[in-house]
């Protein structure tokens, strides 16, 4: 190593060559890496690293290569600045003063509620995606896909035999991730947080310090299941009850924290969580993300198999008959047959285009949010050729399967983990996701697919293990998490109100939103839905708060 070189190595990366893991538990992963790294056939050997990991290494004349993990948990930047590869894991600690904000990334986050890799916030520079490396020689920019999932569910499942099998792997997942600290862990209440708490008194021998958030607001709290939990696996459980004068005195911290804009709202309820956590000497937290996406929870699964139904009626009859009676106008008196109607209407569009079918800036319409100059410097196809482009990376996969890969990217690596991940940071307190341990990932691509969802029912099997050892009320609830009631609280609250207020007017006055819109949304659209369109107030606000903390001058030309 000669002084001028560069070595970035974070995270625990997990090595399936038996002798790279015993070096590094040996010697640091440091010396793992750089022996990988003298073998001549790397790029095929990349694909056998599981775990955490960011891993980056620069030679003296600026040449090198980078690489992170299957989802990103650990982040990379990069940029290339007169002939030298520069990495960072935040973007903006490769930008200064001169660095220009990219319209077309202010576009992409309020489509997405973040700005999802290749991009950032800053033109010139880029972040890895999830399962990606990096090489530059000097000449060019080499990034490509390392690791792709192959899904290989197995014909002849036997429930008993994978069972023991998952649970011995659960239970590897959460003793991997424990240090020698004291052991705790997120407490939701859900059927991912709770395992991780029950999984720790397993290995441990004793219970865990869980972490709960509550809010005092309809239809959001779920402490009981919190408690639960706490109750049957010995955790000294810690509760929080988040107020709206909480969000009023941290969002602007919490905006300002990220390298770039954030608009995942769970967050400010993580930050109170480890920040809690930090406070009681807790120095790492174990998080459930992860469970939903590996074995099929997530409530779309369902809808969009019923949505698939669809297609297995004949073609005639669809065509001929359905269809023409639905468009008749009648039907739009008829509630069943408006509900049909919508059914249709979705079910004819294919992945992942239906998914537009939801989107909350599609929905209100990006001419009437956004300004003229706003849509003229951008192209409003790219966040859909983006998405279709990571839909078609797994190929051969069940439509399920597919699914579940692309939210992989797009509600872990995208969203979740970095939410955690910045949150935990922001609070001083590490974080480890034995949910998304290499082991259970390389089970779930084993896994049937009437295992994930088997009817309607999600995260069959996932369930069914584990019961016994969860309580049932868990394992039949709903799924909730730290979701954040804004849209109720910033109407009245006074100090969250005036936050979000100033900060929706600031935002058109740099010309990103359409004139007058800033007045409706605020008057007319948010007290008729307060759930849905807070969530749009939310990521304005936090939008323009990140501007002011960090680029207070930008405007849109």
């Amino acid at each position: 190593m000669t002084e001028a070189e560069s070595f970035i190595a974070i995270g625990q990366p997990e090595f399936a060559d038996a002798g790279l893991q015993r070096l590094a538990n040996a010697d640091g992963i440091v010396a793992a890496w750089r022996r990988l790294l003298d073998q001549p056939d790397l790029d095929s050997r990349l694909d056998q690293v599981g775990g955490d990991f960011a891993m980056a290494r620069i030679d003296s004349v600026g040449h090198g290569l980078a690489v992170v993990d299957r989802f990103a948990t650990r982040s990379l930047c990069w940029q290339v600045r007169d002939g030298r590869l520069r990495v960072a894991g935040r973007a903006d600690e490769l930008a200064d003063d001169s660095t220009a904000i990219d319209p077309q990334a202010i576009y992409n986050y309020l489509y997405f509620h973040c700005i999802p890799s290749p991009g950032t916030i800053f033109k010139g520079i880029y972040r890895l995606p999830a399962a990606h490396a990096l090489r530059f020689d000097g000449h060019r920019v080499r990034v490509w896909r390392y690791w792709t999932p192959d899904f290989a569910p197995q014909r002849k499942a036997d429930f008993n035999s994978l069972k023991s099998e998952f649970l011995a792997l659960l239970k590897q997942g959460v003793a991997r991730r424990l240090d020698a600290s004291k052991p705790a862990c997120f407490l939701s209440g859900g059927t991912d947080s709770s395992s991780v708490a029950g999984l720790i008194q397993s290995v441990t021998g004793h219970g865990a310090d869980g972490y709960s958030i509550g809010f005092e607001a309809q239809g959001y709290d779920e402490m009981e299941y919190a408690r639960l939990a706490a109750r049957r696996f010995g955790v000294k459980h810690h509760e929080y009850y988040v107020t709206a004068q909480d969000i009023a005195d941290s969002v602007h911290r919490v905006a300002a924290h990220y390298d770039q804009p954030f608009g995942n709202s769970s967050a400010l309820p993580a930050y109170y969580c480890a920040r809690m956590a930090h406070g009681d000497g807790v120095t790492r937290l174990l998080a459930g993300d992860g469970g939903d996406e590996l074995f099929g929870g997530n409530a779309r699964y369902a809808t969009q198999r019923i949505l698939g139904w669809y297609q297995h009626v004949p073609a005639g009859l669809r065509k001929r008959v359905v269809e023409p009676l639905l468009r008749a106008p009648f039907a739009r008196h008829i509630g069943v047959l408006r509900k049909g109607a919508s059914y249709v209407e979705q079910a004819n569009v294919a992945m992942p285009r239906r998914l537009n079918m939801y989107n909350l800036l599609l929905r209100v319409g990006p001419a009437a949010v956004l300004s003229g100059q706003m849509l003229e410097a951008i192209d409003d196809t790219i966040a859909l050729r983006h998405q279709q482009g990571v839909w078609d990376e797994v190929q051969g996969a069940s439509h399920l399967n597919t699914t579940l890969a692309f939210d992989w990217r797009y509600t872990l690596a995208e969203s979740d983990l970095p939410k955690v991940v910045g949150m935990t940071e922001m609070a001083g307190v590490q974080v480890g996701f034995p949910l998304l341990d290499s082991g259970l990932l390389d089970f779930s691509l084993r896994l049937p697919d009437h295992y994930k969802l088997r009817g309607l029912r999600l995260r069959w099997f996932f369930k069914e293990a584990l019961r016994g050892f969860l309580p049932d009320e868990i394992i039949g609830k709903g799924k909730h998490g730290f979701g954040l009631p804004f849209g109720v609280w910033v109407q009245n609250n006074a100090s969250l109100s005036r936050i979000a207020r100033e900060a929706l007017h600031s935002i058109e006055a740099r010309g990103v939103l359409r004139p007058g819109f800033a007045t409706r949304l605020w008057q007319e659209l948010l007290p008729q839905y307060p759930a849905y369109y807070g969530e749009l107030v939310w990521i304005l606000t936090t939008l323009e708060l990140w501007f002011q903390a960090r680029k207070p001058a930008f405007r849109l030309a």
